[in-house]
Formats: C-alpha cells, structure tokens, sequence
C-alpha cells in the first residue's frame, strides 16, 4: 500500500497550507508545555511536508511512518529543505522510540485511518509509553461530520495537469467507517497514462470516543480544539484537534 500513491501524494495535496497547518501544531505544543521540548515525534508524517516545517520551526523532530515509499520521499524533502530529521519505518500503534520524547504528533488523519476502537487505544497506550512525564500528545482526527455528511457515499473526479483521479466512497454507519475507492490515471514520460487503483479506509471517531479512549489511557488535561483554532469544536468543523499530557511522576528522594 501506498508505494503507487507515494508519487502522487504532494501534487494531490498541493494546495494545502502546510505552513499554517505547522504554525498551528508548533503554537498547540508551546501552550501545552510552555516551550517546544527537546525531542517529538511525529507518526503518520507521509512525505514529510509538515515534518520538515515543524523542524525549521524549530522542533527536533522524528518522522515515523508505515510506508517506506512515503518515508523514502520524506528523506529527499528533508535533504532538499535542509533540515536534520530522522525517519523510521514504524506501526504508530507500536511505537517505540530510543528515547522517551516531550511531545508525540499524529498527523493528517493518521488517527482516522486506526479504523477500529482497539487500535486507537493501542495507539494511545504507546504514545503514552513513549512521552516523558508531563509530555504531550498532539494529534487531528477529521470529524464526524465531515466524514459521514460531506463524504459520505459520495462520487468525486478530479482533474490536473498529468493526472486524473475517480474517487468512489462508500460508508457504513453501524461501524462510522468510511471505504474510499481511488482509481488513479498518471501520464507517463512517453506520454501514455498509467493506471493504478487504491483503497483506504477511515473511521469517524467521535469527540466523546477520543476524549474517554485518552483518559483510559492514562492522559489527562484532556482538551478538543476547531479545525485551526484555540476554541472548543463546532459542529461543521471537518477537523478536531486534541491535546492531552501523560501526567507528572512524583520521585521519590
């Protein structure tokens, strides 16, 4: 999964702010703990477009994703952006790091794409392993209603220059899990398009999910924010933000 897409990802997401997306995630982290910490990490990163902003911003940054085509384009970016940041192929629900870090990032619906409960929880649980005491964890999740209202059991075709793309969605409401059927047509050097399908999955989580998944997991300071914003979500948000920090550890003498 994802090697074909891989090449296809940063023109598809081309007009996407990632400065602003970055700015927010780097002010999200400051007010949680007062200061960008000395380590984060950042799960789901993809291609490495907000990985290598968070880094120019100033935040010492590990890339972890599942996809080695995506973490192989992440290098090239971050070489080209000139920034130091190391990549590493990994299951954001067993995450595992050298060290513990001050705050661990989810990015881009990777939350969304644990499209069952356990998974989540699983997630969370590592996360939590992997913060220092007082650390947060700092993610985005699209929302419910965006997944299930604007997406839904929609039809969507696009059209750009050398690509083309037909995009079938299917939803079940019983499980909130949204099936997206993606047929893509990319031209080629010698001018002949190449065909290649993909299928991704995302399930609509709930605030009321999150927000018990976290404090189950041992987080507290649990807080929702409105896509781009410092104020509680709105009802035709798309996108929710969260916060939540491992607590401090009392030490003994």
């Amino acid at each position: 999964m994802y090697d074909d897409f891989a090449g296809v990802y940063d023109t598809l997401m081309d007009d996407y702010d990632y400065d602003a997306w970055s700015a927010h995630y780097l002010s999200l982290v400051q007010a949680a703990l007062g200061a960008l910490p000395a380590r984060a990490a950042e799960c789901a990163c993809g291609t490495g477009s907000l990985t290598v902003r968070l880094a120019r911003g100033g935040l010492n940054v590990t890339g972890v994703d599942l996809s080695a085509a995506m973490l192989r384009r992440a290098e090239e970016k971050a070489r080209a952006w000139g920034v130091d940041v190391a990549f590493v192929r990994q299951d954001m629900r067993k995450l595992s790091l050298p060290r513990r870090v001050g705050a661990v990032l989810a990015t881009c619906d990777g939350v969304n794409y644990l499209t069952a409960p356990q998974d989540v929880k699983a997630f969370f649980a590592a996360a939590r392993a992997q913060l220092l005491p007082g650390g947060v964890l700092c993610f985005d999740c699209s929302s419910r209603h965006k997944l299930e209202d604007a997406m839904g059991d929609a039809f969507f075709g696009e059209e750009r220059d050398g690509l083309a793309m037909l995009w079938q969605n299917a939803l079940s409401r019983e499980t909130h899990v949204l099936t997206m059927d993606v047929t893509f047509f990319v031209r080629e050097a010698d001018g002949r398009y190449r065909r290649f399908r993909e299928t991704h999955r995302q399930r609509a989580h709930s605030q009321a999910e999150i927000e018990t998944w976290l404090a189950e997991a041992g987080f507290e300071d649990i807080r929702a924010y409105g896509e781009m914003r410092c104020d509680a979500p709105r009802a035709t948000d798309m996108r929710i933000h969260y916060t939540a920090r491992r607590p401090q550890q009392a030490f003994a003498l």
